[in-house]
C-alpha cells in the first residue's frame, strides 16, 4: 500500500507543477463543469452514500453521526451551487499583496500564489470533498484527499464525479484520493516531505491529535469545537432562547454548535425555566448544582465541560458575573467559536476582547461560524491556529505570497 500511496503522492507534484499556470477562465470552466456533473450524477452519489449511512447504522453509530455523513438531494444540490458562489468570488492567485518602490528604482511586488499540494486528512461529512477540490481548483492548488471509511463509498463517487468532470481541462491528478481505509496509512501523507506543502486535518479531536502530533510535514490545525454560549444578566430572554435552540439543535454533529451554556445567576430563574420549555425532550442536560434547580440532568463535571458532544447533549453553568464565564471558557475552550447574548455593547465588547477564540459573536448563533455563511463560497476547515490563517479557511487563506522584483539593471554595491 505504501508504494501505491507514494506514486499518487508524486502524481499529485507533478500535477502541482502544471497547475502554477492554469488561468482564471479554464479555472472557472473546470468548475461549472463539476458543478454541473454534481446535478448529473446525484443517483449515482446518493447510492454509494447509501453503503456508507447503512454501514454506519450497522455499526451503531449515533444519529446526530449519522446525520453529519448523510447526503440528500438537497445537500448535493447546495453543494453544486456553493461551486457556482466559489466561481463568483474574486480570484486571489496573481493579486498585488504590496507592491514597494525603492530608491534605486527596483519595483517589489508581493503576490499571491498557490500554497502547492494540500494534504486533507478528514472524517465523515462527504460534502467536505466538494468544497476542499473546488477551493484548491479556484487558488490553484492540488488536493490529496484522505477521507475516513465511514465515508468511503461516498467520497469515491464524488472524486470519480469530479475527476470526469474537469477532464482534459485540468491537468491530471489534481484532485486525487488516498482510497485506504488503515489508519496507520495517514502517516505516509503527514510525513511526505517531498510531495505535500501543508496537511489540514478536521474531525474529532482524537484524528486532529494524532496528525498534530506525528505530522512532519506543516499542519494548519483545525480544532475541535467546544463552543460556548454566555447568557448575560442583560439578555432578551426569548433572544437568548432562540440563540441557544440554534446553536445547539439545528445540527448538533458539526463544530460551530455549543456544547455549554453558562448563565448569569441573576438572569437564571427566567433564562432556565424558558430554556426549559424550549428543550424539552430534545436535550440531554449536565447541571451544575443551581441549574438543578431547574433542568433535569446528571451533575456536571470537568470531563463534560471539555467533552465535544456531537450530539444532542448540553451542559448548563450558573456563573455569579461575566468574568467567570470567561475563566471557564478560557479553562475549556478549544478556541473556535463562542458567543455572548446581551443588551449592553460595552459588556459584550469586554466579552469579545477578553477572548482568544477564532470567532467571536455578539446576539448571534456560533453556528455562523461557516465559510459559505462568512461569503466565502465555501471552506476548508476552521482554523484555531494563529499561523497562518484563522478561522474558516477560504479562497485567501489557500495561498502563501512570493516577491517579484523589477529592475532595468540595478546591482547591489
Amino acid at each position: 500500500m505504501e508504494n501505491v500511496i507514494m506514486e499518487q503522492l508524486k502524481q499529485a507534484k507533478e500535477a502541482c507543477r502544471q497547475m502554477q499556470n492554469i488561468d482564471c477562465e479554464t479555472k472557472e470552466k473546470a468548475l461549472k463543469r463539476i458543478s454541473d456533473a454534481l446535478f448529473h450524477h446525484m443517483n449515482v452519489i446518493l447510492e454509494a452514500n447509501a453503503q456508507d449511512i447503512e454501514k454506519a447504522k450497522d455499526n451503531g453509530i449515533s444519529d446526530a453521526m449519522v446525520d453529519r455523513l448523510r447526503l440528500t438531494k438537497e445537500r448535493i444540490e447546495a453543494m453544486a451551487k456553493d461551486i457556482l458562489k466559489v466561481i463568483q468570488l474574486d480570484d486571489p492567485i496573481g493579486s498585488v499583496v504590496r507592491e514597494i518602490h525603492r530608491p534605486n528604482n527596483l519595483i517589489i511586488k508581493q503576490i499571491r500564489i498557490p500554497i502547492g499540494v494540500i494534504g486533507i486528512i478528514y472524517e465523515s461529512r462527504p460534502n467536505v470533498t466538494v468544497d476542499i477540490a473546488s477551493l484548491c481548483i479556484k487558488t490553484n492548488n492540488v488536493c490529496v484527499l484522505k477521507g475516513g471509511k465511514e465515508a468511503i463509498h461516498s467520497n469515491r463517487a464524488l472524486v470519480q464525479v469530479i475527476q470526469d468532470a474537469i477532464a482534459g481541462i485540468l491537468p491530471d491528478h489534481c484532485v486525487t484520493l488516498i482510497e485506504t481505509v488503515e489508519r496507520k496509512d495517514i502517516d505516509y501523507v503527514i510525513q511526505a516531505h517531498d510531495y505535500i506543502d501543508v496537511v489540514i486535518p478536521r474531525g474529532s479531536a482524537g484524528l486532529i491529535n494524532y496528525v498534530v502530533s506525528h505530522a512532519t510535514v506543516p499542519v494548519i490545525e483545525t480544532g475541535a469545537g467546544i463552543c460556548h454560549l454566555y447568557i448575560d444578566q442583560f439578555a432578551d430572554i426569548k433572544m437568548a432562547v432562540d440563540i441557544a435552540y440554534n446553536a445547539k439543535i439545528q445540527r448538533p454533529s458539526v463544530c460551530n454548535a455549543i456544547e455549554t451554556i453558562l448563565v448569569h445567576q441573576n438572569i437564571a430563574d427566567l433564562f432556565l425555566r424558558a430554556l426549559k420549555e424550549a428543550f424539552a425532550g430534545k436535550v440531554k442536560f449536565y447541571v451544575d448544582e443551581t441549574a438543578s434547580q431547574y433542568l433535569e440532568g446528571e451533575s456536571a463535571t470537568a470531563k463534560n465541560y471539555a467533552t465535544e458532544y456531537d450530539d444532542y447533549i448540553c451542559n448548563i453553568r450558573v456563573v455569579k458575573d461575566i468574568d467567570e464565564a470567561i475563566e471557564h471558557i478560557y479553562q475549556y475552550s478549544t478556541k473556535h467559536s463562542e458567543a455572548i447574548v446581551s443588551k449592553d455593547y460595552e459588556l459584550a465588547e469586554y466579552f469579545m476582547n477578553s477572548l482568544d477564540s477564532a470567532c467571536v459573536y455578539h446576539n448571534a448563533s456560533t453556528r455562523f461560524t461557516d465559510g459559505g455563511e462568512f461569503g466565502f463560497g465555501a471552506e476548508v476547515g476552521i482554523s484555531t491556529q494563529k499561523l497562518h490563517a484563522r478561522g474558516p479557511l477560504g479562497l485567501q487563506e489557500m495561498t502563501s505570497t512570493k516577491y517579484k522584483i523589477y529592475g532595468h539593471g540595478q546591482i547591489r554595491k
